[in-house]
């Protein structure tokens, strides 16, 4: 009888592996966060210590192409202020488009992120985008993405 009940034991715990291993999807492979992880090259950009609010009206929002390393695009938009028009790069578009904020050409919006200097140009890497009532959080005051949600830091 204990035979028997160990052998219905490593013949459920078999069917069980089996199981799981037949669902599992084994042409994926995980890819991490597409070059857009906490760690990576283009985040390593944002500097907590340039960090400033600025104002304006929203003039374009594009995809930006990767960068080298990047395999998925990002959003960035063009924001006119009283002394500038500048790039703020939001994030990851996979990230960006799953957010309940639209932003869209002539949206009045407050952006709080490091002035950063991309390929040549000023730019502001957004942490915070303020939008009527509304803020999309995109990173914390470290620049920690919030795309990299519960990953180690």
């Amino acid at each position: 009888m204990k035979q028997a009940r160990v052998v219905v034991t490593f013949i459920s715990l078999l069917s069980l592996f089996w199981a799981a291993d037949s669902f599992a999807q084994r042409g994926m492979k995980w890819r991490g966060s597409g070059g857009w992880g906490s760690g990576s090259q283009y985040n390593r950009m944002y500097d907590p210590k340039t960090v400033e609010t600025i104002s304006g009206e929203v003039v374009s929002v594009d995809e930006t192409s990767s960068m080298r390393g990047m395999s998925s695009y990002g959003v960035h938009l063009l924001l006119k202020t009283e002394k500038e028009t500048i790039s703020v790069h939001l994030g990851p578009g996979w990230f960006i488009e799953n957010q309940d904020i639209p932003i869209a050409p002539d949206d009045k919006i407050a952006v709080k992120g490091s002035r950063i200097t991309f390929e040549g140009e000023p730019a502001i890497i957004a942490a915070e985008v303020v939008k009527g009532d509304k803020v999309l959080k995109l990173r914390d005051d470290s620049g920690f993405p919030v795309w990299s949600g519960w990953r180690r830091r």
